[in-house]
């Protein structure tokens, strides 16, 4: 079928929007009209690091939509339904057994080859594959093809589903890497790197769960801004330290000899560095920053202080279970994730991408 898609060329050209096809649903897929879709860092950075011979990508994995036709397979999702879409998994090898589907074995291939598992492509162009299937859904896009494995259905209606796009990946992130992995009790403290969407949505979740002290790091004045506008004790700007002043001595300063728990959100290795150097005795700290995969780190520092550092791949998130929860939270008033976003036409992703990276919004969601 003839569809609208927002196609990328690579990290100095504009996104565009093109008529592309998409190809019928097989017997285990699902076809979602997309209502709205989040834009995440990791859209941005796989389109930086696209070769100079790949074909032009179709990305985004924080798409909302309303099913329009299911396969003859499928179970527990049906025409009509509103839905909100995540990463797949293989729901079959070891991680996935023990209900840790984050880790599946297969999740570069499901989530990150641009085609099926099989090879085969979801979308064309004039007859030519595109890389489409991101996350299994690449929904910069009008419509997507979707396994059950990576639909939640929710019951919203449709006009509400936008702000609700960014809990499958940025804000499920966030919140799950506190309420998940790190888990700091009424006592603790809690400082969060980098003030984005995936950072914010930690700092609601903690909210959420009673951590008496936390403190954003940014370097951005509107994301400090918004950080103490959602409940943030204390907000931090490594660039105005004094010269010579470490970040982990400011940050230990301004908690009291150190925070319990942290989270990188930056993927910077000097900032984890520091955010290591930073804890309290036998202080956690969890990293989901997409950064270089290199960094140098005190192993004296962690060995006598006990502390722990750990990876988190979206949140330790089961999306079935987890984006109920944060629904559940939200309608609470605890989790107020709909603070967090701004929306956009799709014909002006180009915009949003720009306001996102200059820091004058959160979490930019674009909407048909």
């Amino acid at each position: 079928m003839r569809v609208t898609a927002v196609l990328s060329r690579g990290p100095r050209s504009p996104f565009v929007l093109a008529p592309v096809e998409l190809d019928e649903p097989r017997p285990d897929e699902i076809l979602v009209r997309i209502v709205a879709s989040g834009i995440c860092h990791t859209d941005l950075v796989v389109r930086s690091r696209a070769p100079a011979d790949a074909p032009p990508l179709v990305l985004g994995h924080e798409g909302a939509g309303v099913v329009e036709r299911t396969g003859s397979a499928v179970r527990g999702v049906a025409p009509g339904d509103r839905v909100l879409l995540s990463y797949r998994h293989c729901a079959d090898c070891a991680s996935c057994r023990r209900g840790e589907p984050a880790y599946c074995e297969s999740m570069l291939a499901l989530n990150n080859a641009g085609r099926r598992p099989d090879g085969s492509a979801t979308l064309t162009r004039d007859g030519q594959p595109l890389f489409g299937s991101f996350f299994g859904q690449s929904s910069f896009a009008s419509h997507a093809l979707v396994t059950a494995d990576n639909v939640v259905v929710v019951a919203e209606d449709e006009a509400k589903l936008a702000p609700l796009a960014p809990l499958g990946c940025g804000a499920q992130t966030g919140a799950g890497a506190v309420l998940n992995v790190l888990r700091p009790g009424e006592a603790d403290t809690l400082v969060v790197y980098g003030a984005g969407s995936v950072g914010l949505s930690a700092l609601l979740a903690a909210r959420a769960r009673g951590v008496r002290r936390v403190l954003a790091v940014d370097r951005l004045p509107a994301r400090r801004a918004a950080a103490r506008g959602l409940g943030a004790d204390q907000t931090l700007d490594p660039d105005a330290l004094p010269a010579g002043t470490p970040l982990a001595e400011a940050v230990r300063e301004a908690t009291g000899g150190g925070p319990s728990h942290a989270l990188d959100t930056t993927g910077s290795p000097a900032v984890v560095a520091e955010a290591l150097r930073a804890l309290a005795t036998r202080g956690t700290l969890a990293v989901v920053g997409l950064g270089p995969a290199e960094l140098t780190l005190d192993v004296r520092d962690l060995l006598y202080g006990g502390k722990t550092l750990r990876g988190c791949v979206e949140g330790d998130a089961v999306p079935g279970r987890f984006l109920p929860e944060l629904l559940a939270l939200r309608a609470e008033g605890r989790f107020p994730v709909d603070a967090l976003v701004t929306t956009y036409p799709f014909e002006a992703i180009n915009e949003a991408v720009a306001d996102q990276e200059a820091g004058r919004v959160i979490k930019p969601v674009l909407t048909w």
